[in-house]
């Protein structure tokens, strides 16, 4: 699995409620941490009758050692986008450096 579909897993368990932001702590560096802690108590995955799941993930390599990764989650009906960036560290690990949630749900036809 490429790591850019790992996170995106990891990252949707945290926003929808089903892990506990913590849970990410030893995967993110800079300010992704607190992004996901600001994000996590209030994104509108929570809220869902319909446990969301990734429809869709893509990610470019815009220079060695970082990925900008995005992907589609759908919750019933509404899809919503999530982007973020992994970076690669001195000991080969990535860890995710920036994420952030898309705030208008698009409908599905």
């Amino acid at each position: 699995m490429r790591p850019h579909h790992w996170f995106a897993e990891r990252l949707l368990a945290v926003l929808s409620g089903q892990r506990p932001v913590h849970w990410m702590l030893g995967h993110t560096i800079g300010d992704a941490y607190d992004q996901l802690a600001e994000l996590a108590p209030t994104t509108p995955l929570r809220t869902r009758g319909t446990r969301p799941v990734i429809r869709m993930c893509r990610g470019a390599q815009p220079a060695p050692g970082v990925v900008e990764a995005c992907a589609s989650i759908a919750a019933g009906e509404e899809v919503r986008a999530m982007a973020f960036r992994l970076e690669q560290g001195p000991d080969l690990r990535w860890r995710c450096a920036a994420v952030e949630l898309g705030n208008t749900p698009m409908r599905t036809r």
